[in-house]
């Protein structure tokens, strides 16, 4: 078990997210949002702030 900081797992998945749109041409934000929940172990209430804070930018 890792002991990190709360929420690193979520800027950790900000960051990635942020990735995969900017370097896949086809990528989807729910499909990547989705992703990111499950490889960083995320809640849904992280899933809801993480489509708010992408919406939000464009």
């Amino acid at each position: 078990m890792s002991v990190q900081p709360e929420g690193e797992e979520l800027r950790k998945a900000t960051k990635w997210i942020s990735d995969q749109l900017r370097y896949e041409s086809n990528a989807s934000l729910t499909k990547a949002i989705e992703q990111a929940c499950v490889k960083f172990d995320l809640t849904p209430k992280d899933a809801e702030f993480l489509m708010r804070f992408f919406s939000e930018k464009d």
